[in-house]
């Protein structure tokens, strides 16, 4: 192969995926590994597929329909989990294999071959568009605006919700809200590792951060800086070795995780060795 990595215009665009990616997993991901939602977020994912199969039977974006799917899976699983009782596992399993079901009908009555399909099953960088650039950003700005303005309602939800009600009067209203954001998160990084595997993006980094720091604030930007440098990596390791961006990306943020593990725990056994 002939050049460089960078001589290409397109992996440009790749990077700045990953660094507006970062910003939305690394957020959304603090507020979902922090309130211990991930089996919810896994079911959100899965739900979405059923909208990636609306999508392409209706000729309309995939991406479009997968979201549209997410928000409404988001809010039918608190819903069903606040109003109605059940248990929130359940729910999710409910919304889940409602989702995939939805997807699997649809995409096999769709007419024709769907060539794309894989991409939205296992991520692939390359197909990022300019409209998905456009909506990363759009989605990036409104997270940082929205966990800024709302830090303190956020920070007692994720870690209190009891605590939360004491606070605010509005904690349904702010938990739909951030859910139906989440729901958008996923939806929108799925080009980048894929319905199987952008749960993934968005739990690793800020269990990374959790090593360094317990401070929500910090733990958000190092998720960041993490989940940029894990996106980056895995876009720069599946160029040269020819394999899914979405695999390699988290390929590399579980060996950025166990490497900077080992090394926390060394220095913390140091530390109370020189303490006895």
């Amino acid at each position: 192969m002939e050049g460089t990595i960078f001589q290409y215009d397109y992996i440009f665009k790749g990077i700045l995926a990953c660094f507006l990616a970062s910003i939305t997993a690394g957020i959304a991901g603090t507020y979902i590994v922090s309130r211990r939602i991930v089996f919810l977020s896994g079911g959100i994912t899965h739900a979405s597929f059923g909208g990636i199969g609306i999508g392409y039977y209706a000729g309309i974006s995939p991406v479009a329909g997968a979201a549209l799917f997410g928000i409404l899976s988001a809010l039918g699983i608190e819903y069903l989990s606040v109003k109605h009782k059940i248990r929130e596992d359940s729910a999710i399993g409910i919304i889940w294999a409602l989702g995939m079901a939805t997807g699997i009908i649809f995409i096999y009555l769709t007419p024709g071959y769907t060539p794309n399909l894989l991409s939205y099953l296992f991520g692939s960088i390359l197909t990022v568009t300019k409209a998905d650039l456009i909506s990363l950003g759009l989605l990036a700005l409104l997270l940082i605006f929205y966990f800024s303005v709302f830090y303190r309602t956020i920070l007692y939800i994720s870690f209190d919700e009891n605590y939360a009600r004491t606070y605010s009067s509005y904690v349904d209203f702010f938990k739909y809200l951030t859910s139906s954001m989440i729901a958008l998160t996923i939806v929108l990084n799925i080009r980048m590792a894929g319905v199987i595997l952008v749960l993934s993006l968005l739990t690793i980094p800020p269990n990374i951060a959790m090593l360094f720091t317990r401070k929500y604030a910090s733990i958000m930007k190092l998720a960041v800086l993490f989940s940029f440098a894990g996106t980056t990596g895995g876009y720069l390791f599946s160029w040269y070795t020819n394999i899914p961006a979405g695999a390699a990306t988290i390929i590399v943020l579980v060996f950025l995780w166990l490497i900077l593990k080992f090394i926390t725990t060394i220095f913390v056994k140091r530390g109370k060795e020189n303490q006895i």
